[in-house]
């Protein structure tokens, strides 16, 4: 399938859910081509070495904390400029949950009108696999070899405190629940933002032939929860676990191999308790 976003012969890895993501992003915003900001990621590899690139929109590549900085810089200049070129930030875990964090929210503060899709791996995928705060608790990574013992950031909670017009999550599993979120981003102005759990197959150890089932399984064992938050205090759940034990999540990585599935089971729980909570 050709994509005019992301073309054939780009040197993503099989099985990388970015991959589908930005095919599902150019589905859902051909008509308005977008500027794209991406900083120090997996992604901007993906453009690959000048003068060619991957890419068939324009894309930014910004430091590695910056992204929200430079793309408010962009959609000014469009907005100043009368262009209807959505700006969209595309970025991994390590620049949004962490090294990014300060542009992140500053920007969030301001509500610059901007859509900001995080494609988080869990892991700092394009420098050997490190450890981030979107890392699970237990996941063994290049520098949490015993597993890390820190539960992951809720970064979606942190992003609809700031009282964002929009904020939602994303499965590659569920194609139309993504595609309709896009579409629902595509059509406000602000700041928007969307999480998608991306699977990386290096950096879980998983089969890359596993990943849209990975996140299926994410969904139906009620790991990753598909909801959204409108103007951060409207909460609306979209999925609901059906049941399906979040051990056969597990065993299809071996970066799980030394986690207490037990454990895993009391904190899903926890998350929902304080989901159904706010969709009250």
């Amino acid at each position: 399938m050709s994509s005019a976003l992301l073309r054939e012969g780009n040197t993503n890895c099989g099985g990388c859910g970015m991959s589908i993501g930005l095919r599902w992003l150019d589905e859902v915003f051909a008509e308005q081509r977008p500027y794209l900001v991406i900083p120090a990621a997996c992604a901007i590899v993906t453009a690959g070495a000048f003068p060619t690139s991957s890419y068939g929109v324009p894309a930014l590549a910004s430091t590695f904390a910056s992204a929200p900085a430079y793309a408010t810089g962009v959609s000014a200049v469009a907005e100043l400029n009368g262009e209807q070129h959505p700006t969209v930030c595309w970025a991994g875990d390590g620049g949004t949950y962490d090294i990014g964090m300060a542009t992140l929210s500053a920007a969030a503060e301001r509500n610059e009108d901007m859509l900001y899709v995080c494609y988080d791996n869990e892991i700092y995928g394009n420098t050997g696999g490190q450890r981030s705060s979107a890392t699970p608790a237990g996941a063994v990574t290049s520098t949490t070899p015993g597993g890390k013992l820190e539960a992951k950031k809720d970064i979606l909670a942190i992003m609809a405190a700031h009282r964002i017009p929009y904020a939602a999550t994303l499965s590659i599993a569920h194609r139309h629940d993504f595609l309709r979120k896009l579409t629902i981003a595509r059509e406000m102005r602000g700041f928007r933002f969307l999480l998608m759990l991306s699977p990386c197959p290096t950096g879980w150890k998983a089969s890359s032939d596993e990943s849209v089932s990975l996140i299926e399984l994410a969904v139906r064992s009620g790991l990753f929860p598909l909801y959204e938050v409108f103007n951060g205090t409207d909460y609306v759940i979209n999925a609901r676990p059906d049941g399906t034990d979040v051990a056969e999540y597990l065993v299809h990585q071996r970066r799980y191999n030394a986690v207490e599935v037990g454990t895993v089971r009391e904190r899903i729980a926890a998350q929902w308790q304080y989901l159904d909570r706010m969709a009250r």
